[in-house]
């Protein structure tokens, strides 16, 4: 069961509790069709995610000549970063293979399918 806030179309809001499978009840004022709203609720710190593969180190020089400790961390990060992405399927970007991501491909890297960039 869920805590769900709904609104309908003339802005009449309320609370429900119900299984994430129930349909959404209709407005209790107006008989409206009804759609969740975002909750508001206040958290201390700040969450973060782990960066997109995109933003992880692409070469050896870039993992500090191979320093263990370095890439153990990167290993680390990227397995939640693949964890969180199987949980939310729409944080996933492109998982295209990136063919060439230096030189002129620095800033847009080149992926599989991707028209080669003319000079």
């Amino acid at each position: 069961m869920a805590i769900y806030e709904l609104r309908c179309p003339d802005g009449h809001r309320f609370e429900v509790i119900q299984s994430f499978t129930a349909p959404l009840p209709p407005c209790r004022e107006c008989g409206g069709a009804t759609a969740k709203v975002p909750s508001r609720f206040g958290v201390r710190g700040r969450a973060g995610a782990p960066p997109p593969p995109e933003l992880m180190p692409q070469t050896w020089r870039g993992t500090y000549d191979g320093n263990r400790e370095y890439v153990t961390e990167l290993r680390r990060t990227a397995e939640a970063r693949r964890a969180l992405e199987e949980r939310h399927p729409e944080l996933a970007g492109d998982r295209r293979p990136v063919l060439a991501h230096e030189g002129r491909y620095e800033s847009a890297p080149l992926r599989a399918g991707d028209p080669p960039v003319q000079p």
